[in-house]
């Protein structure tokens, strides 16, 4: 089964800055506007192709989810995996790309491509853009791990997924006539990689932001709240407690809910029942907002995977709930 692949412009300031900041692994390449991104699935490939005249594929990533958000969330997410050292630099860009003035401080809705993780290759293995890309692309093409184009570019791929990045000759063309793609009674691709697949993404805390406020219809999930700054994604099993980025490690709450699900006097049983312990009175002499929210259902995700995991709320309810 082919895979699909996209080749992306980049802005030269967000790849020279990702690419100076190895720690980072995962990255938000956003565009300016607001169009649905459904090019790829999750696990899928995605590179980054620089501005003429250096017409050169020079990273890629995993993707792992597409949205639009307010850049200001979109920074709480990823911070300076946005691609910028501050919130206004990243601002200013988008200003710019929309032909507004620089010290607009609207806060841009803007189109989101989650990339989990991310790699930038060195300068000595830039690879040539694929026959048949055209001067007038200004977004992105989709291509197939089937035709030999594609499947170039997936395999320059595996290298860098299995920690062997490729002696390339400098500025290695992929429009060289293909070798077969497929040797063998077997049908194995050349190279040794295997017929290719999706990728699992890697998702880090701003992929698992994204994902849960979004399975969560970017609504509170106890209170119905809608209103984005409000609401957090909280883990359910903390991470400092061997818990994961997953998205089924995770509820949507409003912030003060938040705050309160960590610190244990609030929980969610695996019944998806919302509970309030006792200690808030006994300790602060209130809490009525919160007692009248006592063993409410909670909002839960349509699709039946993105609900939360059954045995992290246990946990939760074991070792985090005050009772």
């Amino acid at each position: 089964m082919p895979v699909k692949l996209v080749v992306a412009v980049t802005d030269r300031d967000w790849f020279e800055h990702l690419r100076s900041r190895p720690e980072i692994t995962e990255v938000n390449f956003w565009s300016p506007g607001t169009a649905s991104f459904r090019a790829l699935e999750p696990g899928e490939l995605f590179f980054f192709k620089l501005h003429a005249p250096q017409n050169y594929v020079a990273g890629f990533g995993i993707f792992a989810h597409a949205n639009t958000l307010p850049c200001s969330l979109a920074w709480d997410a990823f911070g300076d995996a946005n691609g910028a050292n501050t919130l206004e630099e990243m601002r200013a860009r988008i200003a710019r790309y929309r032909h507004l003035q620089p010290g607009d401080r609207s806060d841009f809705t803007i189109g989101c491509r989650v990339l989990a993780p991310a790699f930038f290759f060195d300068e000595s293995d830039w690879l040539e853009v694929p026959q048949g890309w055209a001067r007038n692309i200004v977004s992105f093409k989709t291509y197939t791990s089937d035709d030999p184009e594609g499947f170039r570019l997936w395999e320059a791929a595996q290298h860098y997924l299995q920690g062997t990045p490729p002696e390339f000759s400098p500025y290695r063309q992929l429009s060289e006539p293909p070798a077969p793609l497929f040797i063998g009674s077997g049908q194995t691709p050349i190279g040794g990689w295997g017929e290719p697949t999706l990728i699992r993404p890697r998702l880090g805390q701003g992929a698992f932001r994204i994902l849960v406020t979004d399975n969560y219809n970017r609504r509170c999930a106890v209170t119905g709240e809608r209103t984005l700054p409000a609401l957090e994604a909280a883990h359910i099993r903390p991470f400092a407690a061997h818990g994961q980025h997953d998205p089924r490690n995770g509820l949507l709450l409003r912030r003060d809910l938040h705050s309160l699900f960590d610190r244990g006097y609030v929980t969610v049983t695996p019944a998806h029942h919302f509970e309030v312990s006792r200690r808030i009175r006994d300790g602060f002499e209130n809490g009525r907002d919160y007692y009248a929210l006592h063993g409410k259902s909670i909002l839960l995700p349509e699709a039946e995977h993105q609900r939360p995991d059954p045995i992290a709320l246990s946990w939760h309810n074991e070792n985090r709930f005050l009772g």
